[in-house]
């Protein structure tokens, strides 16, 4: 995609993020962006029914995730961004990965790079961020590019709550 096209996605799709979890996206970005990489949202906000299709296809295990929170009034206002590396959007590496992860948790978000690894893996993946080493030979998780809030649930976002 060519920078015009993938800053006006990302402003986009912000727009469906709820406003204070939008600057923590948008400062994620921004810290990716001055480690040389071109981030792209490739997803922010989803209807029922495609969060339906991305549990189907394994691709996400709720029926409702942050993907889907919307306001009283039904406007989109998801807590939940899938953050793909423009130039390998289908191939991210560990430097961008770690990056993205130490980024978010630096801005009160957790990503899915330690879903379904092991806590003795996990912990060679906080080590490596710790130590900045983002070429270190880390296993990473099973939805390495989402990002949501830390210490909340999709329950509570549901019945209100938001960071």
């Amino acid at each position: 995609m060519n920078e015009a096209d993938r800053k006006a996605r990302n402003a986009q799709m912000l727009q469906q993020l709820y406003p204070t979890f939008r600057a923590k996206i948008a400062a994620v970005i921004a810290d990716l962006e001055g480690h040389g990489h071109r981030p792209r949202i490739q997803c922010a906000w989803r209807s029922p029914q495609e969060q339906r299709q991305a549990y189907e296809s394994g691709h996400s295990k709720l029926l409702y995730g942050f993907h889907n929170v919307t306001g009283a009034d039904g406007r989109p206002e998801a807590l939940a961004v899938d953050l793909l590396d423009d130039d390998h959007p289908n191939q991210e590496g560990r430097l961008f990965l770690l990056q993205m992860a130490s980024s978010a948790e630096s801005h009160g978000c957790v990503t899915g790079v330690r879903w379904g690894v092991p806590a003795a893996m996990a912990q060679a993946i906080d080590a490596a961020i710790a130590r900045k080493d983002w070429d270190a030979p880390v296993k990473v998780g099973w939805d390495p590019c989402h990002i949501q809030p830390a210490g909340m649930t999709a329950r509570e976002a549901k019945a209100g709550r938001r960071p």
